[in-house]
């Protein structure tokens, strides 16, 4: 037998665990004869092990429920209900140019919610007989019609069936991703449960019509309403509201206004399926015709832009997610975005592409160009391509020098660099002996950029980049840094030389009006700035550069500022510099290369780019006419026709003078005949674009007889 008596020396002392405790020793007796264990008046029962099933039906109901309060919490967290009161897709955002004109539309188009109060019965009935005719007597999950799902998709009895409640595709819809898997459906069938617990029935299927995709960019009953008959849902027949019903099931491939026969015959299922729930009789169901289209916008949204491509995503951030459909104003400034779009059309790129990007000294973006052709390629060489700045990089460098106290008469050895394990060439190798900083600056010395790059250091460029803006990353312990050769984008390297241009810094490019800064982020949030002097410094040498240095082909009339920048091998071309004064100043930056990153043959900073850059600035800024009274325009209707800023020019099409026939034929379009070069064409004008087509000469007109 145990003993199970314990001596005083064995009890527990009150300092344990903290101290040590002795082991307690176990005794054994034998269970026959005087050897009884002390203090035992009773014989010793043998020990029941008190875990019985009562014992584990109480852990396991506590298990239980402690995982139903994890499933819970998790599901507050991750899918809460106010999100079922949000349109699942993004949406509509028009954005206008800063006078009103629309030039780009993107998103979902969703309307407000519906009621389902407000609904006539033809109009739930024909989504419930079709979609979930069990919908008011289920918990979420229809077993009956999973089990109809299981049998037809085993036994092939016409098309698989996922056997989804409408609670579930809310669910799914909402909350999860459209991915196909047992866990996904698990998922799905829980939080089908749980919308059940905290929603009316009404409320899901209110939630799940304002929601659902109707095909043609769509989403939502009242928006499919408007968009297929031109009526609001409450006002809906019902052979409209058996047509919408029938969409739902594959949106994109029933749409009645791409494919009206599979329409029509997915909404034939939805009749037979409302006789079969009793809503109609089969007389009524035949008498039924087909509803008619009444489309009355086509809410065309443009190829795009690429001022829209960067701007739509800070739209997105601006704005709360809504059912409302959004007009913003942004930045960009129609006449600046022709200016710029007219400049590189006839600029004689050859094979390569052009970047320009123009922009206000605080970031205001005005115009933009990424690319030759927005319509062949989308990708944006201002805000995507990360290219070398090549020698427009040596404005940090001679920052880094004037902030370590040297002057712009300083000299620097403007010699062949013999030793080193990095030996950079001028180019052309030329060289001039001793000279200025200022004069350096100006003709882009390679070999002086090096040599201040070793006295002034790393860090201390790094640090001016840093300054004004550049996130890019930069290389250490580099001496090619100093000539460029760390990437970064256009829109980086701009919004730098803005930082220069308004003495303030950093500069945060911005496609949308900013509101006032408060005090308080006055406060903490206080800008970078130059001392006088060397701003004052920093400028004489941008200006020496363009009217005596590298960039004397962006010269202009009105003080200017730049450098340019040409890569090794020429494989980047770049003039970045401002022009103008006061609040008519302008931050322009020029990039050309190949996209391949192919050298450009004869093409460097200061040649096309600096050209590009002059001929800008000389309409957008030098050009500009004073204010003054004119006529009152017409305001551009933000509903109206979007037009695509970044289409190549049409160019002009000589006619000869003469007469001119023009015949319009509402199927064939305009049709105008006239003689170009002597040549007798009709120009064709239709839905697939602009044709030239020559015409037959008619012989000479015959007398009458």
């Amino acid at each position: 037998m145990h003993d199970r008596t314990v001596s005083e020396t064995e009890h527990r002392r009150w300092y344990w665990p903290f101290g040590s405790r002795k082991t307690a020793e176990t005794r054994f007796y034998e269970p026959y004869g005087d050897a009884i264990p002390p203090r035992i008046e009773e014989p010793v029962a043998p020990l029941r092990d008190p875990r019985g099933k009562w014992w584990w039906i109480g852990r396991g109901m506590a298990a239980a429920l402690f995982a139903f309060i994890l499933v819970i919490a998790y599901l507050a967290i991750t899918a809460p209900l106010s999100k079922s009161l949000q349109p699942i897709a993004p949406p509509q955002i028009t954005l206008l140019t800063s006078d009103g004109q629309p030039f780009a539309r993107n998103g979902a188009v969703v309307d407000e919610p519906v009621r389902i109060a407000e609904l006539p019965d033809h109009v739930k009935q024909a989504f419930l007989s079709i979609e979930d005719r069990r919908f008011y007597s289920h918990w979420g999950v229809d077993p009956r019609g999973l089990a109809r799902a299981l049998w037809s998709n085993i036994s092939g009895s016409g098309m698989t069936q996922g056997g989804s409640t409408i609670t579930q595709q809310l669910a799914k819809t909402t909350f999860l991703t459209p991915e196909r898997s047992l866990t996904r459906k698990a998922r799905e069938m829980l939080i089908a449960f749980w919308l059940e617990a905290w929603l009316t029935k009404d409320q899901i299927l209110e939630r799940y019509l304002s929601n659902v995709y109707f095909g043609d960019n769509v989403y939502g009953l009242r928006a499919a309403s408007l968009h297929y008959y031109y009526r609001q849902p409450e006002n809906l027949k019902l052979e409209q509201a058996i047509m919408l019903a029938g969409l739902v099931q594959a949106p994109s491939r029933l749409a009645p206004t791409r494919n009206p026969e599979l329409a029509a015959k997915r909404a034939a299922l939805v009749k037979s399926a409302m006789v079969s729930a009793g809503y109609l009789t089969r007389d009524e169901a035949d008498r039924l015709g087909i509803a008619r289209l009444d489309v009355r916008a086509k809410n065309a949204l443009p190829t795009g832009t690429y001022f829209a491509d960067w701007a739509m995503p800070q739209a997105r951030a601006l704005t709360d997610l809504s059912y409302e459909k959004l007009t913003l104003t942004t930045t960009l400034d129609s006449r600046m975005q022709e200016i710029a779009r007219r400049v590189v059309a006839r600029a004689p790129l050859g094979q390569a592409q052009v970047a320009l990007v123009a922009m206000r000294p605080d970031g205001e973006v005005v115009a933009m160009i990424g690319g030759k052709d927005y319509a062949k390629s989308a990708f944006n060489r201002v805000t995507q391509a990360k290219r070398q700045p090549g020698s427009t990089f040596k404005l940090f460098v001679w920052l880094a020098a004037l902030r370590s106290g040297m002057q712009p008469d300083d000299l620097v050895d403007d010699t062949p660099i013999t030793k080193g394990g990095y030996l950079p060439k001028n180019a052309g190798e030329n060289y001039r002996g001793s000279i200025t900083l200022k004069e350096a600056f100006a003709k882009s010395s390679n070999v002086a950029a090096v040599r201040l790059f070793g006295q002034v250091g790393d860090r201390a460029v790094i640090r001016e980049a840093r300054n004004l803006g550049i996130k890019s990353g930069l290389a250490e312990d580099d001496p090619s840094l100093a000539l460029g050769t760390s990437t970064m984008t256009l829109m980086e390297l701009t919004a730098a030389y803005a930082g220069v241009a308004a003495n303030q810094w950093p500069v945060v490019p911005y496609a949308f009006r900013k509101d006032s800064q408060t005090w308080a982020e006055w406060l903490f949030d206080w800008p970078g700035r130059y001392e006088s002097r060397t701003h004052a410094n920093i400028e004489a040498m941008l200006r020496s550069a363009v009217n005596n240095g590298t960039g004397r082909r962006a010269m202009l009339s009105i003080p200017n500022y730049g450098k340019t920048g040409t890569s090794q091998n020429n494989r980047d071309a770049l003039f970045v510099g401002y022009a103008g004064d006061g609040d008519d100043r302008l931050v322009v930056g020029v990039w050309i290369g190949n996209d391949d990153n192919k050298p450009l043959k004869g093409v460097s900073g200061g040649s096309l780019p600096a050209r590009i850059w002059k001929d800008f600035m000389q309409q957008a800024v030098q050009a500009k006419k004073p204010a003054g009274p004119s006529r009152p325009a017409s305001k551009p209707d933000p509903e109206g026709p979007v037009t695509p800023l970044d289409l190549p020019e049409i160019p002009e099409i000589p006619v000869e003078p003469g007469d001119t026939e023009i015949r319009i034929n509402g199927d064939q379009g305009v049709r105008i005949g006239t003689d170009i070069g002597g040549i007798p064409v009709d120009v064709k004008i239709d839905g697939e674009g602009v044709a030239i087509e020559r015409r037959p000469e008619e012989g000479p007109p015959q007398p009458a007889r």
